[in-house]
């Protein structure tokens, strides 16, 4: 290929296409909004499968430097009901297939495997055009532009890259995630610790959508996700400014539960998090347009499952074989990685293997249920 690949946005699958193309020797150039690599906190920690997101890894030549940030002991698991009794526990012996790592490690290790230069920050773009001929431009919030003959949208749920190719845009689910972060949990926050254990914990109650959940992150630290099934409109009633009247206001919804979970919400060092959680419709495919395409969230954003990353990852790897195998017949390499994208995510991990994966052969009826209410939902 003559000119670099144009990939706009620096997040785990933008720079894991950058990556293998690279070590298939094709240039790109990466845009990013952020104005540095530590400008913002790059959430949580994140499984890493060994169906998707490691053949990513793999593919980008990084396995050592992956089994290097993997944070030992996480794969524990528990589940408790909402009343503090334990439905399943295991710990972490280190043969499972999905090893826990920090994201923003996941991405200072694909940055640090990138040549200087690569990545270009502070450009945040605000628009996108075709121009004829497979080429596109595309414009900056400072005016500037650049003009490219393949571009990538790797921008997210809010990609400025997709319009060219359609009209879908994101919904909301009726679900929201509160994020809460509880630092020193083991001398600060010992009872909500202990809770937790050394991995990740999911506290299921009796009503689909609703659930508090946790994962032992680095530096002794316990990061929540709260589910609630709420309309957008009965969060703008919450002033999360106001740290202690949030967390008491969606605390009040778990009324009844365990103090040692609902802890999670009323013990958060600093204000909640609201994330309402979008998704685009369901089997959202377009007509193959010359020099443009997308991957991540930015192609199929869904529903959190513990794939996305993984499946962004394994999309930026896929894209960059494809180009590298066809490197004179660019659009034939599109359209492949198109067609396998669409399948791939429109063909959900079956639940079944899900649920044996993360549990083994032997699941509590309760989860089974819990699991089977929460597919009804979605």
């Amino acid at each position: 290929m003559h000119t670099p690949v144009t990939i706009i946005g620096a997040g785990l699958g933008g720079l894991t296409l950058a990556r293998v193309l690279h070590v298939h020797g094709i240039p790109s150039e990466v845009y990013e909004t952020e104005a540095s690599p530590t400008s913002r906190l790059q959430g949580g920690m994140l499984d890493i499968h060994d169906y998707n997101g490691q053949l990513a890894i793999e593919a980008a030549g990084l396995m050592d430097e992956f089994r290097g940030i993997i944070l030992e002991g996480r794969q524990a698991l528990r589940v408790l009901d909402f009343d503090g009794s334990v439905l399943f526990e295991r710990g972490d012996d280190g043969t499972g297939g999905r090893p826990e790592a920090q994201r923003g490690d996941l991405r200072r290790m694909l940055l640090d495997s990138l040549p200087e230069g690569t990545v270009r920050w502070g450009h945040k773009v605000v628009g996108a055009r075709t121009l004829g001929d497979g080429r596109h431009e595309v414009t900056f919030a400072d005016g500037g532009t650049v003009v490219t003959g393949l571009l990538v949208g790797a921008d997210g749920a809010w990609s400025r890259v997709r319009p060219l190719l359609t009209d879908a845009v994101p919904e909301y689910s009726g679900t929201s995630i509160i994020e809460t972060y509880l630092y020193e949990a083991d001398t600060r926050h010992t009872a909500v610790a202990k809770t937790v254990g050394g991995g990740s914990m999911f506290g299921a109650g009796t009503t689909a959508g609703q659930s508090i959940n946790a994962h032992r992150e680095s530096g002794d630290t316990l990061h929540a996700y709260v589910e609630l099934t709420k309309p957008l409109d009965w969060f703008d009633d919450i002033d999360f400014a106001d740290a202690e009247a949030a967390k008491a206001r969606i605390a009040a919804e778990f009324d009844g539960w365990t103090p040692e979970l609902t802890a999670l919400i009323t013990e958060s060092d600093g204000a909640p998090i609201h994330r309402p959680a979008f998704a685009l419709p369901s089997g959202c495919r377009w007509e193959r347009v010359p020099g443009v395409t997308l991957l991540g969230d930015a192609a199929h954003l869904a529903l959190a499952n513990g794939e996305g990353a993984n499946l962004a990852m394994l999309d930026g790897a896929e894209l960059g074989k494809a180009l590298a195998a066809r490197p004179d017949d660019v659009e034939a390499a599109l359209a492949e990685y198109e067609l396998a994208m669409f399948v791939r995510s429109e063909t959900p991990v079956q639940e079944d293997f899900l649920i044996e994966s993360i549990f083994g052969d032997e699941v509590p009826e309760r989860l089974l249920a819990m699991f089977e209410n929460a597919q009804r939902k979605s």
